[in-house]
């Protein structure tokens, strides 16, 4: 009696041997294993989540029934899916916690890829930015949102939309959902990891750092070949320095946005506009970044050449011809004109 005892456990154990090495290694399994029921529901899980917050997803989305999400989350776990759960959207069949934790570990998440362009302005960016586009009063609220940006960042911010532009970075972000939230902080989060962090000035100055991205935002608007962009922040500097009007086009056509008209070309008699944005009519920086920079722009901004040119004028193919001299200005103005 105790034999056939002691077999039948040993075949118990050998038969949940064999269970649970085919549930971790389905490829070693010699029939198909079951991948849910039904059709598949979406189930998104955000950037930042925990394993036992993205369980609690799946079962609000009813791919599990109510108190299965901490199981979920112990067979993420023994998958090793929660060492590194990749956001994005799931599409899963319901079904037992073990059966939904295989199918994340066989499918790829959607994600979303979102591109913020370099020289964008506070008023195009509302368009192109992820999911609906934005409000003027939307774009606030969400850029004033401090919780978006990281926490060292915090402090050095300016308090206006129009400043705190320049402070998410350029790129193609992928989102695990078209969201704006998700996106600034992931581009403000880029910024201070490629910018921020590698500033030498310590402790960093708020009011320094927002003379940099004005500047910057300049060089990425006047700027159009990287090689370039710190001949440009030199001829700024040189300017401030002398404290002569920067005259830099692109203020002027960005004050006329905000006033509501839209110019490609800057003509004498748009130089005229009452902007403290006009740089032709005031002198020393305008009051806030005019886009959203690039690296290579923010890179000049903070090493800007040292030379001493004070002119330059943009050429057909966008290159600039630079001079030291008003004289000399004039001759690569018609210089340019000829090509």
């Amino acid at each position: 009696m105790k034999k056939n005892a002691l077999i039948l456990l040993l075949l118990v154990a050998a038969v949940s041997l064999l269970a649970w090495s085919i549930l971790l290694h389905p490829e070693r399994c010699p029939f198909p294993l079951p991948e849910g029921r039904g059709e598949r529901i979406p189930v998104l899980v955000r950037a930042g989540m925990n394993a036992r917050q993205a369980a609690e997803e799946f079962v609000n989305a009813g791919v599990l029934d109510e108190g299965e999400g901490a199981a979920l989350a112990r067979w993420m776990a023994r998958f090793s899916i929660d060492r590194n759960l990749r956001p994005g959207l799931y599409r899963v069949r319901r079904g037992f916690p073990w059966e939904v934790a295989r199918q994340m570990r066989g499918c790829e998440p959607e994600v979303f890829s979102v591109t913020l362009v370099p020289g964008t302005d506070v008023f195009s960016v509302r368009s192109t930015i992820a999911g609906a586009p934005l409000t003027e009063e939307g774009l606030e609220q969400l850029l004033s949102d401090d919780t978006l940006f990281p926490e060292k960042m915090r402090p050095l911010l300016p308090s206006t939309a129009e400043g705190r532009i320049a402070f998410i970075l350029p790129e193609t972000y992928r989102l695990s959902f078209p969201d704006n939230k998700e996106l600034f902080s992931a581009a403000a989060a880029l910024w201070w990891r490629r910018i921020g962090a590698t500033l030498a000035k310590d402790p960093l100055d708020s009011d320094y750092l927002h003379k940099l991205a004005i500047v910057a935002s300049l060089v990425e608007r006047e700027g159009f070949e990287d090689e370039e962009r710190p001949r440009i922040a030199g001829v700024i500097a040189n300017r401030l320095k002398k404290e002569m009007p920067l005259q830099v086009d692109a203020t002027v056509v960005y004050a006329w946005k905000r006033s509501g008209r839209l110019i490609s070309r800057v003509l004498f008699k748009d130089l005229e506009i009452d902007s403290p944005y006009n740089t032709y009519r005031n002198s020393g920086l305008p009051p806030d970044p005019i886009c959203i920079p690039s690296e290579p722009s923010w890179r000049a901004a903070l090493a800007p050449e040292t030379h001493d040119y004070l002119y330059y004028v943009a050429k057909a193919d966008g290159s600039h011809l630079f001079a030291e001299t008003y004289s000399g200005h004039q001759k690569n103005i018609n210089k340019a004109r000829a090509k």
